[in-house]
């Protein structure tokens, strides 16, 4: 297909303008490239000392909206304990969304858009997640109080599985707001 005719239409509706300039294939390759050096990155000393303390702040936070919401919950570095029946819940290496928020700024460093664009995908996509998971790990605290058999199902299969369906999900949405604003480039640059 000539790169200057206009993209043809198929049997889901018109394919968005700009659409015909990405390639799947530099795509991909630059994806795997960012998330491979990420998480890499992701597992040297510092890094991991960085997301130690960065778990411990998620917890702080769920905890302080515990008490907002009236509720109890005792804060121990990265570790929500019930202070009436002990049940605690620790955020350990992987319960962050720093795995999943990899994954989506690989995506969006990847797709052919300008750097403002991306920047915004960066920003909004990576409190999105967060925001996300703080109510994960608040929803699992109560669970946990209430079966640790539902505890297992909910964190091991339910949450993980809407954590990287939200991560799809916002990247989808970004990936619409950059056709909608005409910024897609043009991914020979």
């Amino acid at each position: 297909m000539n790169s200057s005719n206009p993209p043809s239409r198929t049997s889901a509706g018109a394919v968005p303008a700009g659409a015909a300039s990405i390639r799947p294939g530099r795509f991909a390759a630059i994806f795997a490239a960012c998330f491979l050096f990420a998480t890499g990155v992701l597992m040297t000393p510092p890094a991991q000392k960085l997301d130690q303390q960065f778990s411990r702040a998620l917890v702080k936070v769920a905890g302080g909206l515990i008490h907002i919401c009236r509720g109890k919950a005792l804060v121990q570095g990265a570790i929500l304990r019930d202070p009436g029946a002990g049940f605690a819940v620790e955020m350990r290496d992987g319960c962050n969304a720093v795995n999943v928020t990899i994954l989506l700024w690989s995506a969006v460093l990847a797709f052919p858009a300008p750097p403002k664009q991306k920047a915004l995908g960066l920003l909004a996509g990576s409190l999105i997640i967060q925001i996300l998971n703080i109510v994960r790990f608040v929803s699992l605290y109560y669970i946990g109080q209430y079966s640790l058999t539902w505890f297992d199902f909910a964190h091991g299969y339910l949450w993980e599985t809407l954590l990287v369906l939200d991560t799809m999900v916002v990247f989808w949405l970004w990936v619409n707001r950059v056709f909608r604003a005409g910024a897609v480039l043009d991914a020979g640059r």
